[in-house]
């Protein structure tokens, strides 16, 4: 085995299994895995600068093919189900070996690099990938350490990713030929069988969903952050399309991260050092911060390009909607540094309720934000996806489900106590549909929403008079500066209240049915914020 790059003191990947490979790449920089992609034919440039590259057959993470080993020290904590599937260790153990049997005599590239901004909780890492590109994107999300403290590095995690290695399911315990296992107890994560580089960030974000709150006592989120001129912290909660990008991407705030964070008794941390971002239908009008971003050390996957040249066609979804770009947060000028932040002050639960229903803003309980914390609510508009023609509800526990490793009400009750302890106003925050439902009302203007936030943030809707939603039981403000008053309560924008009362009745059943999975992890108070399905005029 020939050995090349920076190598820290002592590190040996026989300890792992791993002795025998070919060639061993210790830590190239992002120029050089660009450079070994392009010679080896896995990734061309974009005219940005950008490394552009196709996936393989996988363009999205494959949920039904993540396991988690159940062991002694899984099998009493870990949350089993359709999101953590239990994977037997000595079908693990077997699996390993012959993923070590398929790297021998080949090229590998390794990366290390850590998770966590904040010093107290770090977490150090080892990638070792058989593709470049893989080393480049753990390169660009999580942090990189500095030549001196590669030295001396030791890893407690290991991530071995193999696209080119398949499973064979009758033999290996698999639901098919690609696998993303966790084992906690060995501290590793095998991936095999897909190029998606998603499936080494979530890897990672599910082992600190476990350990930071069993272990640490931090509350892990699946969230955006950010800091206002004055020092106060700000968190965004969001499924896709709620807006949680374009909220709290905001010029007069620096942004601490766009997607993982941790919530410490020292306050906010970027789990990661680098953004991944969609890129379908990205423009520099709409998402300016991103547009600039993608230049020489990015990463474009499954991008299209225009006929004939190297421009990326942002608008086109052929190969898939899910097209991506990482790339290191230090490509967006408007940071904080380090990715840190105090205890927050405010924090949005962003929601796109396409059946009009929900208040544009309204202030939470403890217990009410425990309730939706845990039910994370939006819903997909007709057109969105085939075959939906009507609004669809969907729910993701914690606004990230298939990343959680415990059960939801663990995360849920470490964020009421956090809550009550800092005294943090919460906020539910629509940026669906107002005057009725998709398709009859109209979507809720971005001015306004920003107007609502910029309210929260400045303390004016702490002097603001409250309603109460007869349905829903939360509070909004009566009046708003900026926002018209007559948004500000959602039945009243409706002409038909008949009919909007019937809708409401309709979306809060829709909640009840869903928590009802949720509710032996839960306590009283909690079940107690459920919405009312009697609803009166």
């Amino acid at each position: 085995m020939n050995e090349f790059g920076k190598r820290p003191k002592n590190a040996d990947l026989s300890t792992i299994g791993l002795g025998l490979v070919g060639d061993a790449y210790w830590n190239l920089e992002p120029a050089e895995l660009i450079e070994h992609a392009i010679v080896n034919g896995q990734g061309v440039f974009a005219d940005s600068g950008a490394l552009a590259i196709d996936t393989g057959e996988f363009t999205g993470r494959s949920p039904k093919d993540k396991f988690c080993v159940k062991d002694a020290k899984t099998q009493d904590t870990v949350w089993w189900g359709d999101v953590n599937i239990a994977f037997d260790p000595a079908k693990f153990d077997a699996l390993y070996g012959k993923m070590c049997a398929y790297l021998m005599n080949r090229e590998v590239y390794i990366k290390d690099a850590t998770a966590c901004a904040d010093p107290a909780y770090r977490l150090n890492l080892r990638m070792i990938a058989e593709h470049p590109t893989s080393a480049l994107f753990a390169s660009n999300m999580f942090l990189r350490p500095t030549a001196e403290e590669l030295e001396d590095f030791v890893p407690e995690w290991h991530v071995v990713c193999a696209p080119g290695f398949t499973a064979d399911p009758a033999t290996d315990g698999t639901r098919q030929h690609n696998f993303a296992i966790i084992n906690f107890t060995r501290k590793m994560i095998i991936i095999g069988g897909t190029g998606y580089t998603g499936e080494i960030k979530k890897g990672i974000f599910t082992v600190l969903n476990y350990v930071l709150p069993q272990e640490r006592g931090v509350l892990s989120m699946h969230c955006s952050a950010n800091i206002g001129q004055g020092g106060d912290t700000a968190v965004f909660f969001g499924l896709s399309g709620t807006g949680k990008t374009t909220l709290s991407a905001d010029p007069d705030r620096r942004l601490i991260g766009d997607d993982e964070h941790g919530w410490s008794a020292n306050g906010v941390f970027n789990f990661e050092g680098g953004c991944y971002a969609k890129c379908i239908d990205l423009s520099a009008e709409k998402e300016p911060q991103i547009w600039d971003a993608i230049k020489f050390g990015a990463l474009l996957e499954n991008i299209v390009f225009h006929e004939g040249t190297t421009k990326v066609d942002f608008s086109d979804g052929t190969k898939t909607e899910n097209t991506r770009v990482s790339y290191p947060i230090e490509h967006i000028a408007n940071i904080a540094v380090p990715s840190m932040g105090g205890h927050p002050r405010n924090i949005f639960f962003l929601t796109c309720d396409a059946y009009g229903v929900l208040p544009p803003i309204s202030r939470l309980t403890p217990q009410q934000a425990m309730y939706w914390f845990i039910s994370g609510y939006t819903a997909k508009v007709a057109g969105t996806e085939a075959g939906i023609t009507e609004p669809k509800t969907v729910f993701s526990a914690c606004f990230g489900a298939p990343f959680l490793a415990l059960h939801p009400g663990k995360y849920a009750a470490m964020l009421g106590e956090k809550l009550r302890q800092h005294d943090v106003r919460i906020w539910l925050v629509n940026t669906g549909w107002s005057g009725g439902a998709y398709g009859t009302g109209e979507r809720m203007k971005l001015k306004f929403t920003r107007a609502m936030i910029g309210a929260a943030f400045s303390g004016e809707l702490d002097k603001a008079t409250y309603g109460e939603h007869p349905v829903f039981g939360v509070s909004f403000p009566t009046a708003c500066p900026g926002v018209p008053a007559e948004v500000l309560d959602p039945r009243n924008t409706w002409k038909d209240k008949a009919a909007y009362d019937k809708t409401a009745e309709k979306l809060a059943q829709a909640f009840n049915d869903n928590f009802a999975k949720y509710k032996d992890g839960v306590e009283p108070e909690v079940l107690a914020a459920a919405p009312r399905t009697a609803v009166k005029a």
